[in-house]
């Protein structure tokens, strides 16, 4: 039955999926430094341990936490009778656009987000197909609600830091104001969209929260581990170590299930939307089980091969961890990315663990973490969207001419 579906398949149809299954491919290999950076840096694993490990758990993501990323992807950033109509033409530059930026970033061994270059690919690709109404661009109201419950959230996480500081002033310092600021983005934004208070579109979800998650990593990094340190303040430093040893195992498990939930998920939403154009599926908001199994099994196959480059940028570029700092990062970075996947916010697995990184090493001291090394990062961040988009909008421009 799957040969016979397979050979149904137009070859240009075909052919997309391929290539989006080698995006998946890349964005393992692209990505794996995201879930075993911190447990190669601390020694708890060899790196061929460790890229087995999440090569497992990327595998199992989609299975076990969800598919509602997917449905964002396949759904919510390009209208789906632009989807209709320009259809596998439109798909593919934006899987080559995507594509190429990744192989950029990783032979530079950038750790850029393999997510916000599919985005970028599908929103140049949109663009060139059909202007302007190529993608679902988020309403003026939406863009007031959001800078509103910005501002109420800086202004309740300043409240806290004067509290504090009025009750604890050898604690509690000046210099803390802007961190407890983002401590209340970082709590009071997903709170909002959990709670249903602030309801966004899928370029919404990913604009705003390309901003909020890497807040919410450097924040909930930096709070587990104060946590993680007081906890332990009394333990013997051998039983510690041999204990977060152990928990390391576990966290850089859950954070490669939460990398193959959110990751491999992109992938599933644009052979959903693929299929749906072809007229293969009815609808583009429900993933196919074989789609799952595969895209899922070509980013674990990549996380296998691995990629070294960009593995030794995070797991001694930013700053050196003992192993309770390597759990606190995983485990933070983890929660940060489950809560998004459960609301089908494609956010980045790369700004997730770096942040929270960054966060755990700021525990210790600022200049513990080097900022220069996170500048890098951010800059690669900024422009990953914008040049994807580009590279897929060139893409597009030049399949449709020869297709």
């Amino acid at each position: 039955m799957v040969l016979e579906f397979a050979l149904a398949i137009p070859p240009l149809i075909l052919l997309t999926i391929i290539v989006a299954l080698a995006f998946d491919f890349s964005n393992g290999f692209h990505d794996t430094a995201n879930a075993i950076a911190t447990v190669v840096g601390t020694r708890v694993l060899t790196p061929l341990q460790a890229v087995s490990l999440a090569a497992v758990f990327n595998l199992l993501g989609p299975f076990v936490l969800g598919t509602a990323v997917a449905k964002t992807i396949s759904s919510g950033i390009i209208p789906e009778d632009v989807v209709k109509s320009a259809g596998t033409v439109l798909l593919l530059g934006a899987l080559l656009g995507a594509l190429v930026w990744n192989i950029i970033t990783w032979n530079f061994g950038l750790p850029t987000s393999s997510s916000h270059a599919l985005v970028g690919g599908l929103l140049g690709a949109g663009v060139a197909a059909a202007g302007l109404h190529g993608a679902l661009w988020p309403s003026v109201e939406e863009w007031r609600a959001t800078l509103e419950l910005a501002g109420l959230a800086v202004i309740l996480g300043l409240g806290v830091w004067a509290v504090l500081r009025l009750a604890s002033r050898d604690f509690v310092l000046p210099q803390h104001a802007p961190l407890f600021a983002l401590a209340g983005v970082a709590l009071l934004m997903p709170a909002a969209v959990l709670l249903g208070w602030l309801k966004l579109s899928g370029i919404g979800k990913v604009v705003v929260f390309m901003v909020v998650s890497p807040i919410m990593g450097l924040a909930s990094g930096f709070g587990l581990t104060v946590l993680v340190r007081r906890a332990a303040m009394n333990a013997r430093p051998e039983g510690a170590n041999s204990l977060f040893r152990k928990l390391q195992l576990l966290s850089s498990s859950f954070l490669a299930l939460t990398h193959g939930t959110n990751d491999a998920q992109k992938t599933m939403g644009v052979i959903t939307a693929l299929l749906f154009a072809g007229g293969l599926v009815g609808t583009a908001s429900v993933v196919p089980p074989w789609v799952i199994l595969a895209a899922a099994g070509a980013m674990g196959l990549g996380t296998l091969v691995g990629g070294w480059r960009i593995i030794k940028t995070m797991a001694t570029g930013i700053t050196t961890l003992r192993t309770y700092q390597g759990f606190s990062a995983q485990a933070s970075g983890g929660v940060v990315l489950t809560l998004m996947a459960q609301q089908g916010i494609p956010v980045s697995t790369t700004h997730a663990i770096a942040t929270s990184i960054m966060g755990v090493g700021a525990t210790n001291r600022m200049s513990a973490v080097r900022w220069g090394v996170g500048r890098r990062i951010v800059w690669a961040w900024v422009i990953t969207i914008p040049a994807s988009a580009v590279m897929a909008a060139v893409a597009y421009l030049v399949v449709r001419a020869v297709a």
